[in-house]
């Protein structure tokens, strides 16, 4: 079967913000202790950070990593995990069930981020705590000294200031599961006053409002205008939520999810100019898509009030890859609005890696989440697809490629990311670029394989993972690219000066 893509690179959404590369992670399961943090481990380092884990998550190139939760922060108080071991409380966690010992808090994931060259991006509680903890929190991490609490950071971790810069106002506030759940107005005011007193401590940081947890929702949308014409002035961003699942197990109708990413990221796009207008505002608000991927198998959410108990440990097979590859698809065709969003969770807990005490396994989400952060950069371009359809279970008739793509002007590449949703068919797409000619030495990669099922193991560590790919330069300089079923193909494309 054959599909054109073109390119033009005057035709493009805008620039894509390296903050969409970015990750979570929650006091949840295994995710910190047993995961990022394990003293006790022959693979840490002297700070009990996983020396296997931050080299694999390096590989990542991930902008911000958000902390600590989740549910979780709707009943933590931060000042449980700061100052001296041996005076922090161990906490019953009411989000999953489990005991915190608070050997792991705010100054040990700064350290970690600084380890691993990421930025802190921290989540403040607005469930059970209020405005004034919230603002203390921005006060001990990023006032430089001569008050209560930028002196205790002085004398627990660092003399010089954290230096935060993105905060989240709250999490999934209009989930009845959350502890401090409440009504949309309630929120909105809750939100306004911790924005407006945390901006008082730094007016530099940026804020991001809690936006409904998923199109499921009855408060979807509703709840977000709401937030939005309340709180226009004094936030940022408005955060999405999505978990796609199979639990059909219908592989068609699965691998047509990027249909629905972006009936939500135009649902969002949508609401946020209505709100601008509504407030006649030159300002404009984004969406921080702070927690996305696949979770439906392992839903073991109770812990049974132990210690790093293993929870939403989601093994993760070739269609789940190709679902997250779509997320990626749909934030660089929603340039102009997404500008941040973070992979849930990093690891152990629905996570691209899993440990155990002396090794880690990389799984399939992994390599899509690797292939776009290395390949996408500068704008993301409109792709313009003629290719065939085919019906995907309820979902009805889809496009069977889902695309995207990037020019880099710097090194006058592009980059083009190409889904097959198909089961059967293999597909050669021609790419052509706006009249211009590509240089003749193609990178090409692929993540693909016959059984949409297939994962990888602890004896089997490979079974999906990238392989060089098949392209061609055609006698007018377009790219002939194969894109095999239950396929990611990744082409990096180098042009010829233009005159």
């Amino acid at each position: 079967m054959k599909a054109s893509i073109r390119l033009d690179l005057d035709h493009h959404v805008g620039d894509i913000d390296r903050r969409i590369f970015s990750g979570f992670v929650e006091h949840l399961g295994r995710a910190v202790y047993e995961g990022i943090f394990d003293p006790a481990s022959p693979l840490s380092d002297a700070n009990g950070f996983r020396t296997d884990v931050g080299k694999a998550l390096r590989k990542l190139g991930m902008r911000f990593m958000r902390y600590p939760g989740g549910n979780f922060v709707s009943n933590y108080d931060w000042r449980d995990g700061v100052g001296p071991l041996a005076e922090r409380p161990v906490r019953a966690d009411f989000a999953w069930k489990s005991i915190e010992p608070n050997t792991f808090g705010v100054d040990e994931f700064v350290n970690w981020c600084r380890w691993m060259d990421i930025e802190p991006m921290m989540a403040v509680n607005l469930g059970t705590l209020g405005p004034r903890e919230a603002a203390e929190l921005v006060e001990y991490c990023n006032f430089p000294g001569g008050t209560h609490w930028s002196d205790a950071r002085r004398q627990n971790s660092s003399s010089n200031p954290h230096g935060i810069n993105l905060w989240c106002l709250g999490n999934e506030m209009d989930g009845p599961w959350q502890a401090g759940n409440c009504t949309a107005a309630e929120y909105a005011a809750r939100a306004q006053q911790a924005g407006r007193l945390m901006k008082g401590i730094d007016s530099s940081i940026e804020l991001v409002a809690c936006g409904s947890t998923g199109r499921y929702m009855d408060t979807y949308l509703e709840w977000d205008r709401v937030v939005l014409e309340t709180c226009w002035d004094d936030v940022d961003y408005i955060s999405a939520h999505r978990y796609s699942r199979n639990s059909q197990d219908d592989s068609a109708w699965f691998l047509a999810e990027g249909v629905e990413i972006d009936r939500v990221l135009s649902d969002y796009a949508g609401l946020l100019a209505y709100v601008r207008g509504v407030k006649r505002s030159d300002k404009k608000v984004y969406v921080s898509f702070d927690e996305w991927n696949v979770w439906y198998k392992d839903r073991m959410i109770d812990g049974a009030w132990s210690r790093a108990p293993h929870l939403l440990e989601e093994i993760y097979n070739l269609e789940d890859a190709l679902v997250c590859a779509q997320f990626l698809n749909s934030f660089l065709r929603h340039a102009d609005i997404v500008k941040i969003a973070c992979l849930a969770q990093i690891v152990n807990v629905i996570a691209p890696i899993l440990t155990k005490p002396d090794g880690m396994l990389i799984q399939s989400i992994y390599y899509p989440f690797q292939l776009f952060s290395q390949h996408a950069s500068g704008v993301s371009l409109r792709p313009i697809v003629d290719g065939p359809t085919h019906t995907a279970g309820v979902r009805g008739e889809v496009p069977m490629l889902d695309v995207s793509a990037s020019y880099d002007p710097q090194c006058e590449s592009i980059s083009v990311f190409v889904v097959n949703r198909s089961l059967t068919e293999d597909i050669e797409a021609q790419v052509s670029v706006g009249g211009l000619r590509a240089k003749p030495d193609i990178e090409t990669i692929m993540l693909t394989g016959d059984d949409p099922k297939a994962h990888n193991t602890w004896e089997r560590p490979d079974v999906i993972s990238p392989n060089s790919g098949t392209a061609t330069r055609g006698a007018n300089g377009q790219v002939f690219l194969k894109v095999p079923s239950l396929g990611l193909t990744v082409a990096r494309v180098q042009l010829e000066q233009r005159d």
